[in-house]
C-alpha cells in the first residue's frame, strides 16, 4: 500500500503546532466511504531499546466477520519526543513503513489514538488519514480534551464529548461495566459513523478487534 503525501517531520514543538495548524482544515468530517466495507484495519505503537526504535503494527481483517487478513510490522528510530498532543510526529513516520508493507488495502483505519479530539484538532487519527487520504476513526483509551455527561453501564452508552462549546467526539461504552473508549472523527468519516464501526468491530472485548490484535502486535516481545 502506498501513501498520497507526506511533509516534512519537524524537530521542535514549535515546527509540529505550524504542520497542525496548517492541516486541522483539510479534515473531512463526513463520510466518504467506498461502501460495502470489506476490509478494516487497525494500527498501534510499541517502543524498543528504551523508547529509541519504534515499532508500529497494522492488522488488516475481513468486515464484518473480523478474521485476520494480513499483518505487518515495521520498525526505525524514533526521532520526536514523547509529549502529549504531538503523538503523531512520533509514531506516523513508523505506521506509514507498516502500511506500505501491506498488500491488502483497508476501507477504514481505527487508530489507537486521537482524531479531531485534540487540542488543535489533528490527533494522530485525522494525521495519518489526511497523509494517505483514507478514512480513519480515533479510537483512544483516555481523554485529552473535553468534557462529558456520565453515561449508564451498559454496553452501546454514548455521550458527546464537549470542547470548547462543540461535539468533537464520543463517549462510548463498548463493554457493559467496562472502562469507555473516546471515539473522535479522523478523516473522512462523520463521528455517528464512526461509533457505528467501532461498536461493529468490538463483539467481546472493549477494544476494536482492529486495535486490539495491533496493539498485541505491537507489545509482543
Amino acid at each position: 500500500m502506498k501513501f498520497y503525501r507526506d511533509h516534512a517531520w519537524p524537530s521542535t514543538l514549535e515546527e509540529a503546532i505550524v504542520i497542525q495548524e496548517k492541516l486541522r482544515d483539510q479534515v473531512i468530517n463526513e463520510d466518504q466511504l467506498q461502501e460495502p466495507i470489506q476490509y478494516v484495519a487497525g494500527v498501534d505503537m510499541g517502543f524498543e531499546a528504551d523508547g529509541t526504535i519504534s515499532r508500529a503494527a497494522v492488522a488488516v481483517l475481513s468486515f464484518p466477520d473480523l478474521q485476520v487478513i494480513e499483518t505487518s510490522l515495521a520498525h526505525r528510530p524514533t526521532t520526536f519526543p514523547y509529549v502529549p498532543g504531538f503523538l503523531s510526529f512520533r509514531e506516523i513516520p513508523a505506521v506509514l513503513d507498516a502500511l506500505e508493507k501491506i498488500k491488502t488495502t483497508p476501507d477504514i483505519i481505527l487508530c489507537d489514538g486521537q482524531g479531531i479530539a485534540h487540542p488543535r484538532g489533528l490527533g494522530i487519527a485525522s494525521h495519518l488519514g489526511l497523509l494517505i487520504d483514507m478514512p480513519t476513526i480515533g479510537v483512544a483509551k483516555s481523554r485529552l480534551v473535553g468534557k462529558y455527561e456520565e453515561l449508564p453501564e451498559t454496553k452501546g452508552s454514548r455521550q458527546p464529548l464537549i470542547y470548547k462549546g462543540e461535539t468533537v467526539g464520543a463517549v462510548l461504552r463498548t463493554r457493559t461495566g467496562v472502562k469507555p473508549l473516546y471515539i473522535s472523527s479522523g478523516h473522512r468519516v462523520s463521528l455517528p459513523t464512526a461509533i457505528d464501526y467501532v461498536l461493529r468491530c468490538t463483539p467481546k472485548y472493549r477494544l476494536p478487534e482492529t486495535t486490539r490484535i495491533a496493539d498485541k502486535l505491537a507489545s509482543a516481545k
